[in-house]
């Protein structure tokens, strides 16, 4: 598995993300080649330049002879209506992109089957926000024909860079988002901007820095669309590096994306989870054990009770849940209502988990499953406590068939 890993520690845009990829190796010539057959009639540049002391790989979109993100930190913020890139006001006639256009654009140019996909999928995300936050269908979702240039151009682009470098998968640190104002044709507006704010719900953003907008909704939407987790970075041989720069040079930081090319090193797979916690002192046995049964039904990856002395020497419980993010609010709400409690703690914690795989073994008493994960292996115990019961005979003989069943298809 060949891995790329965001530290989004200056943010993520979309040009950031594409000199960080040709930084790391992506063939420039080749990638510039794929974009000139999307027909936008813009110039694309790849140069190398100094951000804060770090070389850097600057990508540009030149539309004429102006790099289409002359706003400083790329403010084109892609909706319906955008007029405030007044150097291009000028120079082009207002027309507009709708969602559509662009993906029939993306499924038309000679370009990779995986990189049209992962592009397309990357504009939908992005149309799916920009029609959230304007309150319209996506189908009315335009891009303003300069912005439209720089997106097309931007997500192909990281999605061709991830496709030369055979990128299997995409993860990302927590991002740094900025702060302060952006201007839009919807006037000023805070950063992160309304779409880029919904594109990373659910996902782990900070403030550090500068007060400008450092991560843009091209940027935000590359990640939404593609990555698989975020956090630290998981356990990799690192092949190459590469830094993409930001558009402007900051005092006190390299304001680049660093992007860590590497293949999965052990078979462990880290996921974020939270962990759900509980000190009960006043609750019945009864109601302690059907909680933790109807925690594991909705989707509790792993439920425990143990026993503590709490305050005023009372003995009690701690209940701890480990669960997916996504199932954050459905469990605590589950153990608000069915305990005593009053408060919960949540916390974020790396779980790491050894792929499993299950294969059947034939005992005397019947199948058993056998849960085989690395050189371990252990018998699926529903399966030997069924067979004991059904067939009266001890469980520790049940479980013993099934090792040396299992130990026997080895040799």
């Amino acid at each position: 598995m060949r891995v790329a890993y965001f530290d989004a520690f200056s943010g993520v845009s979309g040009d950031m993300t594409v000199g960080a990829l040709i930084d790391a190796g992506a063939d420039a010539h080749k990638l510039i080649h794929g974009l000139e057959h999307l027909g936008l009639g813009a110039k694309y540049k790849a140069e190398k330049t100094i951000r804060y002391g770090i070389t850097a790989t600057k990508f540009q979109v030149l539309i004429g002879d102006l790099p289409a993100d002359e706003q400083g930190h790329h403010h084109h913020h892609h909706d319906h209506d955008h007029p405030h890139d007044h150097t291009h006001e000028q120079t082009h006639d207002h027309s507009h992109r709708g969602l559509s256009q662009i993906l029939e654009l993306i499924d038309k140019a000679k370009i990779p089957a995986p990189v049209k996909a992962s592009a397309s999928r990357v504009f939908q995300v992005l149309g799916e926000a920009e029609a959230k936050v304007h309150g319209m269908p996506i189908e009315q979702v335009h891009f303003h024909e300069v912005g439209a240039v720089d997106s097309i151009a931007d997500i192909v682009g990281a999605c061709y860079g991830l496709h030369l470098l055979k990128v299997d998968e995409v993860y990302s640190s927590a991002i740094n988002v900025g702060s302060g104002t952006v201007t839009a044709a919807h006037g000023v507006l805070p950063v992160p901007a309304p779409a880029t704010a919904l594109l990373l719900k659910d996902k782990p953003v900070y403030v550090d820095g500068p007060a400008v907008e450092l991560t843009t909704p091209t940027g935000a939407a590359i990640l939404a669309a593609l990555a698989k987790g975020y956090g630290p970075m998981p356990s990799v041989n690192i092949n190459s590096l590469g830094y993409g720069a930001g558009t402007k040079d900051f005092a006190n930081r390299a304001n680049v994306l660093r992007i860590t090319i590497g293949d999965r090193v052990e078979k462990t797979e880290a996921q974020s989870v939270l962990v759900i916690e509980a000190n009960i002192d006043d609750s019945s046995p009864q109601v302690l054990g059907y909680t933790m049964d109807a925690l594991f039904l909705a989707g509790a990856l792993d439920v425990t009770l143990t026993p503590v002395l709490m305050k005023k020497n009372r003995p009690g419980h701690i209940l701890s849940v480990v669960a997916k993010i996504e199932d954050k609010d459905a469990l605590a709400s589950l153990i608000l209502r069915e305990t005593t409690t009053l408060g919960l703690r949540i916390t974020t914690a790396e779980r790491r988990t050894l792929p499993r795989e299950f294969t059947e073994v034939k005992t005397p008493y019947g199948p058993v499953r056998i849960k085989v994960s690395g050189s371990g292996f252990a018998p699926e115990f529903d399966d030997c406590q069924n067979l004991a019961r059904t067939k009266n005979v001890p469980l520790k003989d049940v479980i013993s068939a099934a090792n040396f069943a299992y130990l026997k298809t080895k040799a």
